[in-house]
């Protein structure tokens, strides 16, 4: 019986004239549709991680605990030192707690992601050399932190609404400006997560404080539970420099038009600049997208940076015991 020499169907050799040179484009991957695959596993991953594989129920409570006791706690707090007087107040003070658990899930996603996987797993060199864009990874798995934020601040406003007396009503809601504002803000807080990704990839020691220390320093520069025009004229002229005060201030106003301006009013930085007590709508909006996009821009820049060094230095696989 003689062995058969024909070549498998479909294989070409080298020296065959039907051979055609490699395709370059298959190292490339498959573009949107790899992208898009790379992004959804990683994400499905964070969620797994984030929830340790628990009761979908259990960590449900456990993620919305944290901002709704904050927000009971700062609601309390701001009724016995005022006495009530400003119920209009508690509006302002419960939106922007509910908004700013998005803010700090968001901006922790992507460093605690490059923290466990470098210090806790020691997978960090493997997750880079893998055929998916390492940013593309990291945005999946941050993205995971900040749905848990999300539903977490979502809870937060159904409880000022049904519990506390926030005045939210649906008819008023301005669904155009909350859309616009809600998607430009979402795509800064991004930004703000890749650029301390980009820090915790250099830093060896109390990385893991980052997030929360970066995200204290906003809070008090972004009109979240008190207006800016209490602060010092520095301290004003950084908050509306940063879109997290222009997201902030947007959802307010397209949630509960009649809560005061966390940027303008008597004596504020911009009220003695522009002549006019608060910013307009559009106004918000062109400035929350001018911001946004040079914290974007400045973000892409100096995360590659980050990384180049981080690969030429071998920080991608060290355990700095952090």
């Amino acid at each position: 019986m003689s062995e058969s020499t024909d070549e498998p169907k479909g294989l070409v050799g080298l020296g065959s004239p039907d051979w055609g040179g490699f395709d370059r484009a298959r190292t490339r991957g498959r573009g949107v549709r790899d992208v898009w695959g790379s992004f959804r596993t990683a994400a499905l991953i964070g969620w797994q991680m984030e929830a340790n594989w628990t009761d979908p129920v259990l960590f449900f409570i456990y993620s919305v605990a944290k901002p709704v006791s904050g927000a009971l706690i700062l609601v309390v707090m701001l009724d016995i030192i005022s006495g009530g007087a400003d119920p209009g107040y508690r509006a302002f003070v419960v939106v922007g707690t509910a908004l700013w658990a998005v803010v700090l899930a968001g901006i922790s996603g992507l460093a605690w992601s490059i923290l466990d996987d470098r210090e806790r797993y020691r997978m960090l060199k493997y997750v880079y050399v893998c055929p998916s864009d390492f940013r593309v990874v990291l945005l999946g798995r941050g993205v995971a932190r900040l749905a848990v934020g999300a539903a977490g601040g979502v809870i937060t406003l159904a409880v000022g609404v049904l519990a506390l007396g926030v005045p939210l009503d649906p008819a008023a809601i301005e669904p155009g400006l909350l859309t616009l504002v809600m998607i430009l803000g979402l795509a800064a807080i991004v930004a703000i997560a890749v650029l301390i990704a980009a820090i915790c990839l250099q830093t060896r020691q109390e990385s893991w404080s980052y997030p929360d220390a970066v995200g204290g320093a906003l809070l008090l520069v972004s009109g979240v539970v008190f207006p800016l025009s209490v602060l010092p004229l520095p301290l004003q002229a950084i908050g509306l420099i940063t879109p997290l005060t222009w997201w902030v201030e947007g959802v307010r106003r397209a949630l509960v038009p009649g809560t005061p301006s966390s940027i303008g009013g008597a004596g504020s930085l911009w009220a003695t600049t522009t002549g006019s007590l608060a910013p307009d709508a559009p106004t918000i909006v062109v400035a929350l997208l001018a911001t946004g996009a040079l914290v974007t821009l400045g973000a892409t820049g100096i995360f590659r940076l980050s990384e180049g060094r981080a690969r030429d230095r071998g920080l991608l696989d060290q355990t700095t015991g952090s």
